[in-house]
């Protein structure tokens, strides 16, 4: 009977209130990780995709103000005790302190990425690691990218392409998904990648460059570059 209920649920939510389905399954997810890592999401392994994986020195950060947007909440920020300002942006930062996030330096805000509440041009660096197909508005989510970046900031962007619509990734994209930040952030790199089973950041500790040659129809990595026109 327990079975049952869950799944009429479920589909009730899917079907009416998707944003609400979506949020059920990202929380199971992050309190499945918090078991199977003993009670404390681990964050040593992400300084180094906000500094040498995009050839930043860790130094850049120093008085700068930094965002990440659908940070989750592992703490993705917690190395960057140099900035000015360090925030994580996600939905579910209020569920999130159930999981440790209290314990952390960094502000974490409870905001979706298409409403980000902070004036315009108020960041030096936003990230968006592994959370840019999760919006649920993605041109939105673009436009307050643009908004919030000052003139000469940059915008790091780690996200999967190529894979079909679920109910936590409900946004389909390709590698010319940074063209739609055009033409207020100019491209300064974009390197494609294979995506392994092992996960995003294991795929991108692997280092196997995408094959455009292969015509196999699969998922793959993007990790890019952008820096926002106009003078600082």
């Amino acid at each position: 009977m327990a079975h049952l209920i869950r799944s009429a649920t479920n589909f009730a939510l899917r079907t009416f209130l998707p944003e609400k389905f979506k949020e059920r399954h990202e929380l199971a997810y992050w309190r499945k990780k918090l078991r199977q890592e003993s009670g404390q999401l681990s964050h040593g392994h992400y300084e180094r995709f906000y500094t040498t994986f995009f050839g930043i020195d860790r130094e850049f950060y120093t008085g700068k103000r930094i965002v990440d947007i659908g940070c989750g909440p592992r703490g993705s920020l917690e190395w960057a005790d140099m900035a000015a300002e360090r925030v994580g942006v996600d939905s579910l930062t209020n569920e999130y302190k159930k999981l440790g996030t209290d314990r952390h330096k960094m502000t974490y805000v409870d905001a979706g990425a298409e409403a980000i509440p902070f004036p315009a041009a108020h960041f030096d660096a936003a990230f968006s690691f592994n959370s840019l197909d999760h919006v649920h508005d993605l041109e939105r989510a673009i436009g307050e990218i643009k908004r919030i970046v000052k003139a000469g900031g940059l915008f790091l962007l780690i996200t999967e392409v190529n894979h079909a619509a679920t109910a936590t990734e409900p946004q389909c994209f390709s590698f010319d998904v940074v063209d739609r930040f055009a033409p207020e952030f100019t491209v300064l790199s974009a390197r494609r990648f294979e995506m392994s089973g092992a996960g995003i950041y294991q795929s991108l500790d692997e280092n196997r460059s995408y094959v455009d040659s292969d015509p196999t129809q699969r998922d793959a990595l993007l990790a890019a570059k952008l820096e926002r026109r106009g003078s600082s």
